[in-house]
């Protein structure tokens, strides 16, 4: 399988050769951190081969210090963007940045205990097709 992904500017494109292996929905301090968001959504594979297509001297990789966590992003937009970390043993994707449709669904939530107080029972907040203005 192959999938296509970019960032926001566009100014960075790459492709993933391969299969994902899990799908996880990350509630840890440092994705809540470099997301802005209640969590990331990263695709996982072991396998998978990386080619940046174009703007690959965009990316700059993050790593906290004294952490496993990493995070790659666009230089110019911020756009988290894939990277290959525990050195090279897996591939992790950002889901949000790819391009194309995505079968697969999330294997599970991690790091629950650090999940946002607001991120509880969103099934019932009300739901807009776009972002509501008042008239």
């Amino acid at each position: 399988m192959e999938y296509l992904g970019s960032c926001l500017c566009r100014t960075v494109k790459y492709k993933v050769i391969g299969e994902f292996e899990s799908f996880f929905l990350c509630h840890c301090r440092y994705c809540q951190k470099d997301t802005g968001s209640a969590h990331a959504a990263n695709l996982f594979s072991s396998s998978a081969k990386l080619v940046w297509i174009k703007g690959e001297n965009n990316v700059r990789v993050f790593q906290v210090k004294k952490s496993s966590h990493v995070k790659a992003f666009c230089v110019t937009c911020g756009s988290a963007l894939p990277n290959v970390q525990m050195d090279g043993k897996f591939l992790a994707v950002p889901a949000g940045s790819l391009d194309c449709k995505l079968e697969k669904k999330p294997d599970g939530h991690i790091f629950i205990s650090n999940k946002a107080n607001w991120d509880e029972a969103l099934e019932t907040v009300k739901k807009f097709q776009r972002f509501p203005v008042e008239e």
